[in-house]
């Protein structure tokens, strides 16, 4: 077993060697400075603790970048946790889509945000984080409805009976559910 200066050197030399790195990934990830910072000194305070367990099995650099993946990700999800679940009828209020249309009701920066081209997004752990976290912020009914039609496959009349609704009615719930999808991936989701 290595001394502690052995271990104190080495981790010095992972410091130097690595921050630079860790930050610039921190910050592509966040889009934030001092979330970034934040991110990469949890990572280098988690790996100090657990350097014992470091048995170079892989390369160093690729040991601290897996430590960082998963405090993103914990990022991540406790923003994404921290906001409430809103009610159906402040999901209904006018208020809740206003920055999505202008003042003469058309579409505002319709292709505006960057993670709408992205075909891979699905592949993305953070992306589907957020996604679930939104998702399950729907009102039950709404959750229900976007989960059987695009996990499930369900059809429309399949669901619409499951649901107690009306087709209209079944339409309205899709197109609200997944403009507060929008409305919260695009306020948590920084790629």
């Amino acid at each position: 077993m290595s001394s502690n200066k052995d271990i104190n050197n080495q981790f010095t030399e992972w410091v130097n060697l690595y921050s630079d790195k860790l930050y610039s990934w921190a910050l592509h990830k966040t889009s934030n400075k001092e979330v970034a910072e934040d991110l990469v000194q949890e990572t280098f305070l988690a790996a100090f603790k657990s350097v014992n367990n470091f048995n170079n099995d892989s390369q160093p650099h690729t040991w601290l970048f897996s430590i960082l993946n998963n405090k993103i990700i914990d990022y991540y999800r406790k923003s994404a946790k921290s906001l409430g679940k809103p009610t159906e009828n402040e999901l209904l209020s006018e208020k809740a889509t206003d920055s999505l249309f202008n003042s003469k009701g058309q579409w505002e920066n319709a292709t505006s945000s960057n993670w709408q081209d992205d075909e891979h997004l699905l592949d993305n752990k953070e992306f589907t984080i957020i996604l679930s976290l939104c998702i399950g912020k729907l009102p039950d009914n709404w959750r229900i409805a976007i989960e059987s039609k695009y996990q499930k496959d369900k059809k429309a009349s399949e669901i619409c009976k499951e649901l107690n609704i009306t087709s209209s009615n079944y339409w309205q719930m899709i197109h609200r559910a997944k403009l507060q999808l929008k409305i919260c991936i695009e306020k948590n989701w920084n790629n």
